[in-house]
C-alpha cells in the first residue's frame, strides 16, 4: 500500500497521507519533478523526505517514489469530492432515519469496482462512505480497501454497530480511514437501545467506539439529539470528552428523502437551532453524491434528475453543473419570497419539506414570525 499520494487540487498540489487530514503543498515544478521520478527508480529527495517527516513523523529516505508513493492525474472536471451510499439497508431502525424504507439493495461488486474507477477518473480525492449502514454491506471490506488502493481518502460514515468485530476493526487498522465519523444515540442502553430500536446496540457501540479509539483512528461523533434521548445530551458530550474526541450535534431532523413527514415529530424543539443563510454549495460543481445503483446527483437531498455513472461514465458527471443551477433557483412554492435573499435552506432541501407538508418553522422563517 502507498505511503503517500500526490495529487492536483485545483491549481494547487498536494501531498497526502492515507488516514490523514493533514497535507503538504507543493510547488507545480517540484510536482513535475516527483512525476518524473515516479516514472523511473528515482528515490525520494530531502525536499518531499523532511516535511514528510516533520508532518507525519514518518521516514521515507532512500525509498524509491513509486513504491512509497501513489499519483494522481487530474479529472476532466472540477469534482475532487464524493459521498457514496454503498446500501441503504441498516441494522437500526431509528424513528427519524431521512431514508424511510431501507431497502438493501444496489450494484453487485462487478458495478461497485467500475463506479469506483469513474470515481477515481473524474478526479474524486476525498470520498465519504456511508449508507444505509456501510459496515454491514458484504462488499464493504473490498470496496473500501479499493478505494484506498485508487488513491481516495476515505471517510467512513457509520453507525458504528460493527467496529467491535474483529475482522472490521483489523481492515480499518490496515487501511486507515482520514475520518471515522459515528452516530451517538444515547448515553446509556436503556435509551441507545430503544432509539436504534435494537436490543443490545448500545453495548456493542460502546465496544467498538473504545476499540477504534485505542486503535489510533480518527474518529468523529455525531451527537443525534431527538425526544427520545434529549434528557442524556450532556451526558453524550461527557462521553465524547472523556474519550478525548470531536463531537458536534444534530438536532434538525429532516423528512425522508421520499418526502415523508415520519422523522419529524421525533424532533426535541429546545434543541433545535437556527441554520445560518444559504449561500450556496458546490453540490453539482466540485461534489456529487452516488447512490446505490451508481446514480450521481448534486447531493443526497437533490437526487433528481441524475446521471447513471455505469451507463455514461465519467462524461455523464458534465451534465451535473448545469442540474445544480436548475435546482438551485427559487421556485415553485418559494416563487416571490421577500426572504429568498436570507433562506436558511436550499432549494432541494426546501422542496423536501413542502412535499412533506412540514410546518413552516421547520425550515422557513416565515413560520417564526
Amino acid at each position: 500500500m502507498h505511503e503517500l499520494l500526490a495529487t492536483p487540487f485545483g491549481e494547487r498540489r498536494l501531498i497526502l497521507r492515507p488516514g490523514s487530514a493533514k497535507a503538504v503543498q507543493l510547488p507545480r515544478a517540484r510536482f513535475e519533478e516527483l512525476r518524473a521520478l515516479a516514472a523511473g527508480p528515482g528515490t525520494m529527495s530531502p525536499w518531499l523526505t523532511d516535511p514528510v517527516r516533520e508532518q507525519w513523523n514518518v521516514d521515507l529516505a532512500g525509498r524509491r517514489v513509486g513504491d512509497a508513493l501513489l499519483l494522481r492525474e487530474a479529472g476532466p472536471y472540477e469534482f475532487s469530492r464524493a459521498t457514496w451510499e454503498i446500501n441503504l439497508g441498516c441494522d437500526y431502525d431509528c424513528p427519524m432515519c431521512y431514508l424511510g424504507k431501507k431497502r438493501f439493495e444496489g450494484l453487485d461488486m462487478d458495478g461497485k469496482r467500475q463506479l469506483l474507477a469513474v470515481m477515481r477518473d473524474a478526479g474524486v480525492i476525498w470520498l465519504q462512505i456511508t449508507g444505509g449502514e456501510p459496515l454491514i454491506d458484504p462488499d464493504f471490506p473490498e470496496a473500501y480497501q479499493l478505494a484506498h488502493e485508487l488513491g481516495m481518502q476515505v471517510e467512513i460514515l457509520s453507525n458504528g454497530s460493527r467496529l467491535h468485530k474483529d475482522h472490521v476493526l483489523n481492515l480499518l487498522r490496515t487501511y486507515p480511514p482520514t475520518k471515522l465519523t459515528l452516530s451517538v444515540y444515547g448515553a446509556t442502553a436503556a435509551t441507545y437501545d430503544a432509539v436504534t430500536r435494537n436490543r443490545g446496540a448500545f453495548d456493542r457501540f460502546a465496544a467498538g467506539l473504545q476499540d477504534a479509539v485505542v486503535a489510533g483512528l480518527n474518529v468523529d461523533l455525531s451527537l443525534i439529539i431527538i425526544r427520545g434521548n434529549a434528557h442524556e445530551a450532556e451526558a453524550m458530550r461527557e462521553w465524547a470528552r472523556r474519550l478525548g474526541v470531536r463531537f458536534r450535534e444534530y438536532a434538525n431532523i429532516s423528512p425522508t428523502i421520499h418526502g415523508t413527514a415520519e422523522p419529524l415529530p421525533q424532533q426535541s424543539p429546545e434543541y433545535l437551532t437556527h441554520r445560518k443563510p444559504f449561500t450556496g454549495c458546490p453540490a453539482g460543481v466540485t461534489f456529487f453524491h452516488a447512490d446505490p445503483f451508481g446514480r450521481a446527483s448534486i447531493c443526497k437531498v437533490g437526487r433528481e434528475p441524475n446521471v447513471d455513472l455505469i451507463a455514461e461514465g465519467v462524461e455523464g458527471l458534465a451534465r451535473l453543473g448545469p442540474i445544480a443551477e436548475s435546482l438551485m433557483l427559487r421556485t415553485g412554492g418559494c416563487r416571490g419570497c421577500q426572504l429568498s435573499g436570507t433562506c436558511r435552506v436550499c432549494r432541494p432541501m426546501a422542496k423536501v419539506f413542502q412535499k412533506a407538508k412540514a410546518p413552516l418553522e421547520n425550515y422557513c422563517q416565515h413560520g417564526m414570525r
